[in-house]
């Protein structure tokens, strides 16, 4: 059996008809090629062997134009590992410029979609979804604790045992078995009423959202969204061209009268009943009644986000919404970016019987499929009774980190703010007196590792609250002191202060 040739097969015309010699036309191409960055310090190139069987001419050109490029210092040859472009070209050389393939600045309009032109910059989200190693970042799991043996072990299980099939195109609603576990999860854990037909496999809740609306929804819907909120949903919302109707929300969470008087006839609501994003509330028993009594009187849908509510810390984990409902207008997302990892990229749609088809036509429309590798490791995980037992123990650990910050707010922060959301979940929400700017406050606290989540950011109508939306799960009881301590001092240094506060929570 031939080896396979290595090293990246370049662009490179050859025109037998010109007056340049072969062997110029292909040192030309290669040093334009790398002058233009094309081709970066280190990348490997083609052996001449086997470059000139790709450009159909004799090896001798293609030696003599390596032999000028090595003699010139753009290629660098190592004995064993071939040939590679020099890694101590000339600065001149290797600077970043503008390329000569790239095209020319745009001279006339270049329009995009007006509902794209809604969202915001990436500079105004990346900074706190990039906090995955500072104190206070959202939704990040203590991942030194996840059972990373037991997962490698199964991970390598799967690997010996890979069968062709499983390099196919997989069922579109996910795998069978891990739609069984969640199915079997669910039902338990979570109150929800479903099988394993209704279950969809998704790329994280986000991805649960976008096919959602795509199916629920058309442009101009318009569609209760509570306030404060999660912002990320609002994103996916205007990007189909939905009207958010924005609900406030307090100590019952959604105020469904406040809905029904702003906007009656919505075509769906979406809430976070079980720890609502970001207050913390939990939806009470009268309010989730009356949502659902809404949701059939006006033929409207009801998207329940289940975010984080397998860790309570001061009674039993609530019941989903989904489960109340005798009228099939919920539909129900789940995660396992925040019980296990986020980068595993994996969540649930429940979906109601009668509407399945169509989830399904627009899934195939998006993605066709999920990937089907990890869902057969999670089913294990899942149902070997790794997962059950990890959220035992993270519950525990989570418990004592979130007692640890309740304790460092009310002992060191030396402001008064009011602490919600505290009783369960990954997060509880601080709000400011008045004097503060939450923005302005968590940009210097970025530069101090603390990835503080501006409140205000969640709101879509002014004026905004301000405050911070604290995570405490990747962050250990023994740094919390420390990094309350920390944040003390910049809010010290504020000049946004206006009075001495005192602590209550």
């Amino acid at each position: 059996m031939k080896k396979t040739p290595t090293g990246i097969l370049p662009i490179i015309r050859v025109d037998r008809r010109a007056r340049e010699p072969l062997h110029r036309q292909i040192y030309n191409a290669y040093r334009a090629a790398i002058v233009d960055r094309v081709l970066r310090p280190n990348e490997q190139v083609p052996s001449t062997r086997t470059l000139a069987l790709e450009l159909g001419v004799s090896r001798i050109p293609v030696l003599n134009a390596y032999a000028q490029l090595l003699a010139e210092g753009y290629f660098e040859s190592h004995v064993g590992a071939g040939t590679v472009v020099s890694s101590t070209l000339p600065d001149q050389v290797t600077a970043p410029q503008r390329s000569a393939a790239l095209p020319s600045p745009p001279l006339g309009p270049r329009p995009i979609s007006r509902n794209c032109s809604l969202l915001p910059s990436v500079q105004n989200v990346l900074p706190w979804l990039g906090g995955r190693w500072g104190a206070f970042s959202l939704g990040q799991p203590a991942l030194d604790q996840f059972p990373v043996k037991i997962w490698s072990r199964l991970v390598t299980r799967q690997s010996r045992n890979l069968r062709l099939a499983s390099m196919h195109y997989s069922d579109p609603m996910g795998s069978r078995s891990l739609r069984e576990a969640i199915a079997s999860y669910v039902r338990t854990a979570r109150g929800v009423r479903c099988e394993a037909d209704q279950i969809m496999i998704v790329s994280g809740s986000q991805q649960a959202l976008e096919i959602s609306t795509r199916v629920l929804l058309d442009r101009g819907s318009r569609v209760w969204m509570e306030e404060p909120g999660y912002r990320f949903a609002r994103y996916v919302f205007n990007l189909n061209g939905c009207r958010v109707i924005p609900v406030p929300v307090d100590g019952e969470g959604l105020n469904v009268a406040a809905g029904i008087k702003r906007c009656r006839k919505a075509r769906a609501a979406l809430v976070t009943p079980s720890h609502q994003y970001p207050l913390g509330v939990t939806m009470s028993a009268s309010r989730r009644l009356q949502l659902l009594e809404w949701s059939h009187s006006s033929g409207s849908w009801i998207i329940e986000d289940d975010y984080d509510s397998e860790y309570r810390y001061e009674n039993m984990p609530i019941a989903s919404l989904q489960g109340l409902d005798r009228g099939s207008r919920v539909v129900y997302i789940g995660t396992f970016s925040k019980v296990l990892f986020p980068s595993l990229r994996l969540g649930y749609i429940v979906i109601p019987p009668d509407l399945i088809e169509r989830f399904l036509v627009v899934r195939l429309t998006i993605d066709i499929s999920p990937p089907t590798f990890l869902q057969t490791v999670l089913a294990d995980f899942i149902r070997e009774g790794h997962f059950s037992r990890h959220i035992r123990r993270m519950r525990l650990l989570y418990r004592d980190r979130r007692s640890a910050l309740l304790e460092s707010l009310k002992n060191d922060l030396g402001i008064a703010v009011n602490v919600t959301g505290e009783q369960a979940g990954l997060h509880l929400s601080v709000t400011l007196p008045h004097g503060f700017r939450d923005h302005e406050i968590t940009e210097r606290a970025l530069q101090q590792r603390l990835w503080l989540a501006p409140l205000s950011a969640s709101y879509l109508e002014r004026p905004a609250q301000q405050g911070f939306i604290l995570g405490f799960s990747n962050t250990s009881s023994d740094e919390i002191p420390r990094a309350v301590r920390k944040l003390r001092d910049i809010v010290h240094h504020s000049n946004l202060a206006s009075g001495p506060h005192r602590m209550h929570a």
